[in-house]
């Protein structure tokens, strides 16, 4: 479905998303599980109309190598199982390989927050997207996949998870702890900062 838009002498073609098509679009750019709670509120959708469009979305996935993983409280995205032997190959290629400029960028941020001074201990999915400018989900993957980072709930917002080094990127890094990484007190205190800011405007 579309709408036709005049910009000056240029007729362009507006798509406009249906409801299940914007529910899968949220659960795509988020990477994570999302609260059924704000998902009905982002697509401005009653909790009894929100559980029909999840059915539509899980029925229209079907055969596509992905899959809807639904808990009372929470929905996300996930490679379906009939999709494991691929998914086990791309993995496997991904740990042969040495780490890409978007995973350590990554790897980067949460190193820089891991030993924060406002003891939170690293970086959650939207403070490392905010710093980078981009979705770091693949990114998370990966580092998560090769062990070099680790999630835990966040004990500030229990909906989020928060990112730090493990033990075995601190050896990759070739330091004893995230507060030997160079300039780490005063890039830290920066970082902070900026996240301090940004939530409170």
């Amino acid at each position: 479905m579309g709408a036709l838009l005049k910009k000056g002498s240029t007729v362009m073609i507006k798509i406009m998303l249906t409801t299940p098509a914007a529910l899968h679009a949220l659960l795509f750019a988020s990477g994570e599980p999302l609260q059924k709670k704000q998902l009905a509120a982002l697509l401005e959708i009653g909790d009894s109309d929100l559980k029909t469009v999840l059915q539509v979305l899980d029925n229209s996935l079907k055969g596509s190598g992905v899959a809807l993983v639904e808990t009372d409280t929470e929905v996300e995205l996930r490679t379906a199982p009939e999709a494991s032997t691929i998914v086990k190959k791309l993995r496997e290629s991904e740990l042969a390989r040495d780490l890409g400029k978007a995973s350590l960028e990554t790897l980067a941020v949460i190193a820089y927050q891991t030993g924060g001074t406002d003891k939170r201990g690293g970086a959650t999915r939207g403070e490392i997207d905010w710093v980078r400018g981009v979705n770091s989900s693949t990114s998370l993957h990966t580092l998560l996949l090769r062990g070099l980072v680790e999630g835990r709930e966040d004990e500030h917002d229990k909906r989020r998870v928060r990112y730090s080094l493990t033990t075995e990127a601190l050896a990759h890094l070739g330091i004893a702890r995230a507060e030997d990484l160079p300039r780490a007190a005063e890039l830290q205190a920066v970082a902070e900062g900026i996240i301090k800011e940004e939530a409170a405007s």
